[in-house]
């Protein structure tokens, strides 16, 4: 059983999911970072370009959006022609200026360019994604073997129904659909079609340039995607937002409704269960256990590497079971720490070296019982011969280092800068660098404190002798604003 917590404020929604009293998950949506990609609007032709097979498009935005001829839906023009091979109508044949269309965006404003459009309209649902224009079944090419995807294609035809009895559009699964229920499916049909028949009930009533679908908010897609039958309660701290919710769940999602609460209480909702400080662990390189031992976190490029050591743990009998016992408890924190970080990608973990081969079986046990609670896709591997774990972890949003962090800019995210000793010495090769190619009367050295400390300190005796070598004085002066690594020789 779990509780959801959401935080909304005009700026940022933050959605927790709590379970046995510790945050599980973490989502994050930003407002200024929404963009426009799969929004539906009512739009109006404002020029026709046969050039270009394009029309630029008025969906009220500031700039016109563009819409090539290769995104339009030709479904409605000439359907008994039977020539599917051959290439599309020109566009001057198909739109004209004034023509009011249903366009949907496929590619953000960038720079000076405008929306890029499709008149093929798809909307997102759970498990399904929705055609409205088109009647086939599709099943994603990453769901299992040949024998699963027409299993699943029998079940949607007899969930979809026949055109004729109502059952028009056609549905492609996703991939999360491959474990999905007959009742989940059916859930996910009918939102879809609610959602379809909404967007063309406004689109005959509304003007050109108007929105009329826009994909759904954190606080909407938690009633769709995240509240099931364990969760026990859905809590808002936002009066406004409880309202819009309920208003929005009472149509789509009847049954999640019941457990929406408005929280009236004075302390902020995420102080409730340290949440704060809990996501400020979680952006942190190292995880202290609760016997002692700790994990260590490294997220590159390619890879997660996850590192456990025993730290102070000596409670357990034996150096066996010291072992063991970390690595139970590792295994149980990884599980969660993926969570809430939202990782992805390849990831290794090096669990502390085991003699017994029964102590490593039930570790992978653990760590395999903890995975199997996670809403993204995992599949893990054995032990390898090098004594670790790997794992991948289906990437579904950016992680929470990448959507709250940037680089640092001192040490380029390499997580470490140089010694001040290291940059003393880069100092000198570069003053004698200098001197072989000019003649000024003095070397002044810019640098960050601890450098020029050093350089009058430890390392005078080095300058004095770069100095005489180059027969010109050096002069030192500290920049407070500069980082460790930077330093600057200035000719006098």
């Amino acid at each position: 059983m779990h509780d959801i917590l959401i935080n909304w404020a005009p700026q940022e929604t933050r959605v927790a999911l709590i379970e046995n009293g510790a945050i599980q998950e973490l989502h994050i949506e930003r407002t200024l970072e929404r963009g426009l990609v799969g929004n539906i609007y009512l739009g109006k032709v404002a020029r026709v370009l046969p050039g270009m097979q394009s029309a630029f498009i008025d969906i009220g935005l500031e700039r016109a959006a563009f819409l090539h001829v290769a995104d339009l839906h030709t479904a409605g023009f000439n359907p008994r022609a039977g020539n599917e091979g051959s290439p599309p109508q020109p566009i001057e044949k198909q739109v004209f200026e004034g023509q009011t269309l249903t366009v949907q965006v496929v590619k953000d404003p960038i720079g000076t360019k405008g929306a890029r459009l499709s008149t093929q309209i798809s909307i997102a649902g759970r498990m399904l994604v929705f055609l409205p224009q088109d009647n086939h079944i599709g099943i994603s090419q990453k769901i299992g073997s040949p024998e699963t995807r027409e299993q699943l294609r029998a079940r949607m035809q007899t969930l979809v129904g026949r055109p004729e009895e109502g059952g028009g559009g056609g549905f492609i699964l996703r991939t999360n659909a491959e474990e999905a229920t007959d009742t989940e499916l059916a859930d996910d049909i009918n939102y879809l079609r609610k959602t379809w028949a909404q967007i063309r009930q406004r689109s005959l009533a509304q003007p050109a340039g108007t929105l009329l679908h826009q994909d759904l908010s954190l606080t909407e897609r938690v009633l769709r995607d995240l509240a099931t039958e364990s969760t026990q309660s859905i809590r808002i701290d936002s009066k406004m937002q409880y309202e819009r919710l309920k208003a929005f769940g009472a149509v789509y999602t009847p049954t999640a409704v019941a457990k929406l609460e408005h929280y009236r209480g004075e302390r902020p909702i995420y102080d409730l269960y340290g949440i704060e400080e809990e996501i400020s662990r979680a952006l942190a390189r190292r995880v202290d256990l609760k016997s002692g031992g700790y994990l260590i976190v490294d997220q590159t490029e390619a890879l997660t590497t996850i590192d456990v050591n025993t730290g102070g743990f000596v409670g357990a009998r034996n150096f066996d079971d010291t072992i063991f016992k970390t690595n139970l408890e590792a295994a149980q924190a990884i599980a969660r720490q993926l969570r809430l970080r939202n990782l992805g990608g390849i990831i290794i973990v090096d669990f502390i070296d085991m003699v017994r081969e029964d102590h490593q079986q039930a570790v992978l046990a653990e760590f395999r019982k903890q995975l199997s609670r996670d809403r993204t896709k995992t599949t893990v591997s054995g032990f390898t011969q090098l004594g670790l774990v790997e794992m991948t972890r289906k990437r579904t949003r950016e992680s929470l280092a990448h959507m709250l962090c940037e680089p640092c800019p001192t040490c380029q995210s390499r997580g470490q800068v140089k010694t001040a000793r290291s940059v003393c010495y880069d100092v000198l090769r570069e003053i004698l660098r200098e001197a072989r190619q000019f003649n000024p009367k003095e070397f002044r050295v810019v640098a960050s404190a601890a450098v020029v400390e050093m350089l009058l300190d430890e390392e005078s005796s080095h300058l004095a002798d770069l100095s005489a070598f180059i027969g010109k004085p050096i002069s030192l002066s500290a920049e407070p604003t500069m980082n460790p690594e930077q330093y600057d020789i200035v000719l006098l």
